[in-house]
């Protein structure tokens, strides 16, 4: 919150009669009408008076090449109808289509509510990919077959771990505010505890896929496919292959990566690796006792991988025909 209302602390110097303030960082609920509109009154001018306070959070999927800002249907509140209007009339000329709800808090709680939605269920199927796989049965086929039903079931899918700005975060702002009313969130705190193990699996999977054909993790040289939290893209915020990579390496094995949208490494808020992508050659397969598929890439042949690598532990299904030197992890 220190950027939302540090910037805020700046437009106040500034804020003029009239004016319109939207935001739209995912925030807890109450965000708007209390920190923030306590910032902005300190330039001596009131919300819904003197200028306009509203919220809209931001809806974006990146490379979803079937929305666009313009075509994301826009939640908006404000704090009082007046300031709701004038958020109104600037997302009207802006967005096909603007969803008006009764209050700022409403809004705000809209989002959290999007990405919880979206973190309980991914944890789901991560706890229930562990658990088949102790039954010896396949997540993926399961998943397939359950969302032939045409109604009452949305697929969801496992991965490494959760990534991004948002879905590993967001939750537990609401987690924090839930406190002030002296309740738990609890499938809030489960689910971040299922993802945020979801490494930890992965990297046990690979040891014990190294085990099998005689090798140790300790001293063993492990490529990891994909640095990006998602594939197709070069964002590497809170990526689980940032994870893995610490512990792999802490464990004593040598790690690099290969990520054709992310050429080297830059430090991010826990990790400072200063790697630089390994090309993805005949010669460089052939040099790594694991090739670990934790993004999924379209760039990635994986037919040709497979065929190099002497073993691919592979965290996002990405080969889909069974070979004796994948593992499903």
């Amino acid at each position: 919150m220190s950027y939302v209302l540090d910037t805020a602390a700046v437009i106040a110097k500034y804020l003029r009669k009239g004016q319109l303030v939207c935001l739209e960082s995912t925030v807890y609920p109450g965000a708007t009408d209390e920190d923030l509109r306590a910032v902005l009154e300190k330039s001596s001018l009131k919300a819904g008076r003197d200028f306009y306070l509203a919220y809209s959070p931001e809806r974006e999927d990146p490379n979803n090449k079937d929305f666009s800002t313009g075509t994301i249907p826009k939640v908006v509140g404000g704090y009082t109808e007046a300031c709701l209007a004038a958020a109104l009339a600037l997302y009207d000329t802006v967005v096909s289509r603007t969803v008006p709800v009764s209050s700022t808090k409403v809004a705000e709680a809209s989002k959290l509510l999007e990405n919880i939605y979206r973190s309980v269920n991914i944890a789901l199927v991560n706890e229930m990919k562990m658990l088949f796989d102790r039954m010896g049965i396949d997540v993926w086929e399961v998943i397939e077959a359950a969302r032939t039903k045409p109604f009452g079931f949305q697929a969801f899918y496992p991965g490494p771990g959760l990534g991004g700005h948002c879905i590993p975060i967001d939750p537990f702002y609401l987690t924090w505010k839930a406190r002030e009313y002296d309740f738990a969130t609890r499938f809030i705190e489960l689910a971040g505890e299922i993802n945020t193990n979801m490494p930890y699996y992965v990297a046990q999977k690979t040891a014990e896929a190294l085990s099998a054909r005689g090798k140790g993790l300790k001293d063993a040289k492990i490529l990891i496919l994909g640095l990006a939290y998602k594939k197709d893209i070069d964002d590497v915020r809170e990526s689980p292959s940032l994870k893995l990579i610490e512990l792999l390496t802490e464990q004593g094995a040598a790690v690099h990566y290969n990520d054709p949208h992310v050429p080297a490494m830059k430090k991010t808020r826990k990790y400072d690796f200063k790697l630089q992508s390994v090309a993805l050659t005949k010669r460089n397969l052939k040099r790594y006792d694991c090739v670990l598929i934790a993004t999924d890439h379209s760039f990635y042949d994986y037919d040709f991988i497979v065929e190099q690598a002497a073993l691919v532990v592979d965290a996002r299904n990405a080969v889909k025909s069974p070979h004796a030197n994948v593992v499903k992890a």
